[in-house]
């Protein structure tokens, strides 16, 4: 039980007021200001300050006031704009307004929320995890963004970064502002050593959902800024971000074509650096590939090329979209024999097609693991997942595998 001040808004006090007090907490005053607060701590004695995110409420002499009397200060945040003030004035104890009153709780008895306390200097480094796929669209964005809620759901710290410089996809598929490219950003800041974790979190925008929020990095929007994807930087950015996240989930552009072999200016800038760049640095590569003739064909093409910037023991192929009317009978058994004939792989993951899934993942712009949580591409994503995560194995669940069967 805690003597908490509120200092929120109408609409967000009236929320969460009746959790307050049914957790047994004793709400001292229901203030407007930061100011009307700071003037009657001593009188309120308060023990937790729950204050909204905003500037109009949340500010560093707020906070002086209240580390001077040992009161711990809560801040709800209602957008990323909220979220990077609360950062910026050095508050860590942030949650995110719309979220359940057991995040909130946690932050009131003390606790940091998963993935924002800053790592200790001897602490383990993340994992980067790339997802490539040949050209086509064989559905890398979609795995790359799965990928990332799964491992949230499983309790990771999660960044996404879209690194394709050919235009991203990411923002779009998540509801994100893309106007500002967050992964440019980065690596013009890498490029002159400038990027700190304060950057970084400026920089990342916010995706939050009930199981759990990750940061992303948002790719171009245009194609014009290219050059400033260079292989320096984005290995920079990269190592970076290994201090920030468990995982670092890498959507990535489709092309591995060595540029200098098309131009015969060896100092030019690279198109396909960052895709390159990400696959070397990358401690495990997702290879998608599109379960019909044309895309397995592209996707063993690809696969040799893949292999020139890492090893095979690195590479997860995934084959995307199985489904019997363009492989016949018994597809993901037509997808296994092509890849284990053309190309000598032979653990495939294969992913279900589920248009219906994906379609309303899309009205709503979230993940498909949380818009159709129980779809059967939702549980094969969520299968993949455990298998990629450092420590994990195992096999596709068993609903997957019997529907890969009938399809």
């Amino acid at each position: 039980m805690a003597r908490i001040a509120l200092v929120l808004g109408h609409e967000l006090e009236d929320r969460i007021l009746a959790d307050v007090v049914e957790h047994g907490h004793v709400v001292v005053a229901r203030l407007v200001s930061a100011r009307e607060l700071v003037g009657s701590l001593d009188a309120l004695a308060p023990e937790v300050v729950l204050v909204g995110a905003g500037r109009a409420t949340l500010g560093r002499e707020l906070l002086a006031a209240c580390d001077q009397r040992g009161v711990r200060v809560v801040a709800l945040a209602a957008n990323d704009l909220e979220h990077h003030h609360a950062r910026h004035v050095g508050l860590l104890e942030v949650a995110d307004a719309g979220a359940d009153w057991s995040a909130i709780e946690a932050l009131v008895e003390g606790a940091v929320m998963p993935g924002d306390a800053p790592r200790a200097a001897d602490a383990k480094r993340g994992t980067v995890l790339a997802v490539w796929g040949p050209t086509g669209a064989p559905g890398r964005t979609t795995v790359a963004i799965n990928l990332a809620a799964s491992f949230v759901q499983a309790g990771r710290s999660v960044v996404l970064v879209d690194a394709d410089a050919y235009g991203g996809a990411v923002a779009p598929q998540l509801g994100l502002l893309d106007a500002a490219p967050g992964f440019a950003a980065a690596c013009r800041l890498a490029g002159s050593d400038a990027l700190d974790r304060a950057e970084l979190d400026r920089l990342a925008q916010r995706h939050t959902a009930p199981g759990g929020s990750f940061r992303v990095l948002t790719g171009l929007a245009g194609t014009r800024r290219w050059p400033e994807l260079a292989a320096d930087r984005v290995a920079g950015v990269l190592d970076a971000l290994r201090g920030w996240a468990d995982l670092v989930v890498v959507d990535t552009g489709f092309c591995l074509e060595r540029d200098e072999e098309l131009s015969t200016d060896v100092f030019a800038p690279r198109r396909n650096a960052a895709t390159v760049a990400a696959v070397e640095v990358a401690e495990r590569t997702v290879a998608v590939g599109q379960a019909d003739t044309v895309g397995l064909a592209r996707f063993v093409r690809g696969y040799a090329d893949l292999l020139e910037f890492t090893d095979a023991s690195r590479v997860h192929p995934v084959v995307n979209r199985v489904r019997a009317s363009v492989l016949g009978l018994d597809p993901g058994g037509q997808a296994r024999h092509a890849l284990q004939r053309l190309a000598g792989i032979t653990d495939a993951t294969l992913l279900p097609d589920d248009r219906r899934a994906t379609d309303a993942a899309l009205l709503v712009a979230r993940p498909l693991v949380e818009a159709a949580p129980r779809s059967p591409l939702a549980l094969g994503v969520r299968g993949l997942a455990e298998r990629l995560a450092p420590g994990g194995a195992g096999a596709a669940p068993r609903r997957v595998r019997r529907l890969l069967a009938r399809a």
